[in-house]
């Protein structure tokens, strides 16, 4: 084990020689992390795995601070791991825009997704396709989003979709909930009650190579009966086509209604035009090779 250890260390990979310097030492998972979290760094089980199977890199400043402390617990040479990981990968798409053009107040959102490990985690797919259903009660409520979407990997071992859920003054957080209901399932969830936010993980059953397709299909259910008068989708990178839906009970239908995008939150609308409810009391909208940004339905009780 010890040749192993040397030869790994020597060339690399990196994930090869964290696993077997793992091996060496003898200790689990959980042990690192507990041993890590003694250090004041945070680092899940799930992170570490994916760590040592090459499905992820450590990148961000606080993984890579991780990294250096793995090298003194698990009794090895300074920069012995550290210099295996190189410089950054590139990323294989198109300049996208900061988290805090698309989410108030941005730091909420950034801690959430950091808690999963999942900063730049949106980097890794492109949104193909996107099928969006809203079912608003007779309470005026928001009571289900159904989504449908195909993603592409723009990264080697990119494995779940992070899913980011804003809702309406009032919603009580705890009253959400999400469904995996086809070739996904649901991971860590997180929330935070001061900004209505859901932060959840959506897992596919592999590991999907640059160029691989996944179409995955959940629901979140809203049972808060905050009133709800418009539903947006955020973008931070170019995506594909994007369909939404939105349905109304007929005990109880708004006024107006209208599409719109605007670049961000509490910014002006770039584009606006009304919408005509069907007989099924529904209206919809289509953008295709949309640019980051906001895109969505607004309308009017009476």
């Amino acid at each position: 084990m010890a040749d192993e250890l040397q030869a790994a260390l020597r060339a690399g990979p990196f994930h090869v020689a964290l696993r077997a310097a793992v091996g060496a030492r003898g200790l689990t998972l959980e042990r690192l992390r507990h041993r890590l979290g003694q250090r004041g760094l945070h680092v899940g089980v799930s992170t570490l795995s994916y760590w040592q199977q090459g499905l992820r890199r450590p990148e961000r400043e606080e993984s890579l601070r991780a990294v250096r402390a793995l090298e003194d617990i698990l009794d090895l040479p300074p920069r012995s791991l550290i210099g295996l990981l190189g410089p950054p990968k590139p990323r294989g798409r198109a300049p996208g825009v900061a988290y805090s053009t698309l989410f108030r107040p941005a730091q909420v959102v950034a801690a959430m997704l950091d808690e999963l490990d999942a900063v730049a985690d949106d980097r890794r797919l492109h949104i193909a396709v996107m099928y969006e259903s809203l079912r608003i009660g007779p309470d005026r409520s928001l009571t289900a989003r159904e989504t449908t979407q195909v993603v592409q990997a723009h990264e080697e071992g990119a494995d779940r979709y992070i899913m980011i859920y804003r809702g309406d003054a009032g919603c009580d957080v705890d009253r959400v909930t999400v469904a995996a209901l086809e070739d996904c399932r649901v991971g860590r969830v997180t929330r935070d009650g001061a900004t209505a936010t859901v932060v959840a993980e959506l897992l596919f059953d592999r590991a999907l190579r640059v160029g691989d397709t996944h179409v995955l299909r959940y629901e979140i259910a809203d049972l808060s009966g905050a009133e709800s008068c418009f539903y947006e989708r955020g973008f931070r990178f170019p995506a594909g086509q994007y369909v939404l839906r939105v349905a109304f009970d007929p005990a109880e239908l708004p006024v107006r209604i209208h599409r719109f995008a605007r670049r961000g939150p509490g910014g002006d609308e770039l584009t606006a035009s009304e919408l005509t409810l069907n007989s099924q009391h529904a209206v919809h909208l289509m953008a295709a090779a949309l640019q980051p940004g906001l895109v969505g339905i607004r309308w009017a009780w009476p």
